[in-house]
């Protein structure tokens, strides 16, 4: 339930409303400026301090802000819980109104963001995890490592899929192509090739699979692809965070993750995540990197989301009813909002990965986990 089979329709949708008002606008004639629009506050306790940063964004008043919730410890707005589990130690809100839905403020220690920061741009999308890339590309491997040396995917001759066409007299089926990542000088003068930066690609990234393998095409998981199963360190953390959400007696089994990149002006349109067969089972979704707002609607694109602000090390559970509502992320904030982050480049600014620290001041990476069957 990925689009609106009236595009004109859904544009008049409350959904839609959220998602203009809250969407980064930067007209070509006036960079760095923005549209303002304003929204009446619906939890006016918990009013964000946040500006609108550079770009727009309008008025952010009315975006729930768990952070700051946490911190002023004091009785929580209408409509907003605190769900207590027994073991978990977290604190872990709740939408009265929006049962299955929850929501963990600073998961993820600063530590742990930058691991799976680095595992999500360095292995996971390794093959055979597929990623947008591959339709295009087919299969390649250190994606990562190929960018931080400045190598260059370039469009080769396959000499055997060709040797295998000439013994078939497949004279009219057009040659198999490779891709290969090289060295800038390996690529002769005036020979004409296919050629990508490899830093372009990253950029380019924006979803891998994990696990069980999912078809954007056919909207299902295809399970004669070949795949890994999730790795061990990602399925605990999964299992230990999915409890809140998960049915007495019951533990998580993820099977399939999608890893999703967003960069300076990616927005992710509202949708609902009906692919999995026991939907009383969590998403359990991790976001790493710059901030976001997260609206969080009905069953309907009618119904009035709710918007709120995810940030580096939040996790997010939505099990239940709430798997039936749409939801989606209009924008993501950079630059002027580093200090969101400050903690997180200056753990990444330690090591040698400076691609890594790079990316991640301009980027966000959502890891959601689930369990198929």
């Amino acid at each position: 339930m990925y689009g609106a089979s009236d595009p004109a329709a859904a544009e008049r949708t409350a959904f839609r409303r959220a998602e203009k008002q809250y969407k980064l606008y930067k007209p070509p004639n006036l960079k760095g400026r923005s549209r303002s629009r304003s929204r009446p506050p619906v939890f006016r306790r918990c009013r964000s301090k946040v500006s609108g940063g550079e770009g727009g964004g309008g008025d952010l008043s009315a975006v729930v802000d768990f952070h700051a919730l946490l911190a002023a410890d004091q009785e929580l707005p209408a409509g907003i819980g605190r769900h207590d589990y027994a073991g978990f130690d977290r604190p872990v809100f709740c939408f009265l109104d929006r049962p299955g839905f929850y929501f963990i403020p600073g998961a993820l220690s600063t530590e742990e963001q930058c691991y799976w920061i680095k595992e999500s741009l360095k292995e996971f999308p390794q093959p055979p995890n597929r990623t947008n890339l591959t339709a295009i590309y087919g299969s390649f491997s250190d994606l990562l490592i190929a960018a931080k040396n400045q190598k260059i995917l370039v469009e080769m001759e396959n000499p055997d899929a060709q040797e295998r066409n000439e013994q078939n007299n497949c004279s009219g089926i057009t040659q198999s192509k490779n891709f290969k990542f090289v060295e800038d000088s390996e690529i002769l003068k005036g020979e004409k090739c296919r050629s990508t930066a490899a830093t372009t690609l990253v950029r380019k990234l924006r979803w891998s699979t994990l696990g069980l393998q999912f078809d954007w095409s056919k909207r299902n998981y295809d399970v004669s692809l070949p795949h890994n199963k999730i790795p061990d360190a990602l399925a605990s953390l999964a299992k230990k965070m999915a409890s809140p959400a998960m049915p007495p007696g019951e533990e998580f089994k993820p099977e399939a993750a999608i890893v999703n990149y967003y960069g300076p002006s990616d927005m992710l349109g509202g949708h609902v995540d009906d692919m999995e067969a026991d939907w009383t089972k969590p998403i359990v979704s991790i976001s790493l990197g710059c901030k976001c707002i997260f609206l969080l609607g009905g069953k309907t694109r009618d119904e009035v989301p709710t918007a709120m602000f995810l940030r580096s090390g939040d996790i997010v559970l939505m099990s239940g009813e709430a798997r039936e509502s749409f939801h989606g992320v209009p924008r993501i904030f950079i630059d002027s909002d580093q200090q969101e982050i400050s903690e997180l480049i200056s753990q990444l600014s330690s090591g040698d990965d400076c691609f890594i620290l790079n990316y991640i001041k301009n980027s966000r990476i959502n890891i959601n986990i689930r369990q198929v069957y």
